[in-house]
């Protein structure tokens, strides 16, 4: 039987190919509290990656790690693809 659930180590690949890319973010902050937001992704680092949000929002900079968009906590989108989704 095949798992096509994505490997931390794959999430960070695919974030890396996208760093200086237009970018949806959903992220879920626990008790009904959802952050909608778009920005570029900034930079990677070894554990995290900064997203640079639009100026429409009084943050600039958000940042998450990649363990974050496994658990789907955070969910980011990349031109109709969402990072992180099971290879159905």
């Amino acid at each position: 039987m095949a798992d096509n659930t994505p490997t931390i180590e794959q999430i960070k690949l695919d974030l890396e190919s996208c760093v200086g890319k237009r970018v949806k973010l959903r992220a879920n902050r626990g008790r009904k509290k959802v952050v909608e937001a778009e920005g570029i992704i900034e930079s990677t680092y070894p554990k995290l990656f900064v997203v640079k949000l639009d100026k429409s929002n009084s943050v600039r900079r958000l940042s998450y790690t990649y363990a974050d968009v496994l658990t789907r906590t955070v969910e980011i989108t990349v031109d109709d693809t969402v990072i992180g989704a099971a290879n159905m």
